[in-house]
């Protein structure tokens, strides 16, 4: 009889854990920061480099 009520349990508490969608919007939103992220590091990068380059244009036409 104990056994029947730990299985019970447990596939209970799977069936809540499956429930549970917390984890998976966490991960979501992860991925979409972590894109973000790359993105604005390239643009940023590449806008650095058109920056120096404009620079040093006007410094040696001055």
């Amino acid at each position: 009889m104990q056994a029947r009520y730990f299985m019970t349990g447990i596939v209970a508490l799977f069936r809540a854990w499956r429930a549970d969608r917390r984890a998976v919007t966490a991960l979501e939103y992860g991925i979409i920061a972590s894109i973000l992220g790359l993105a604005l590091v390239t643009i940023f990068g590449s806008f650095g480099k058109t920056l120096t380059t404009l620079f040093s244009r006007v410094g040696t036409s001055i």
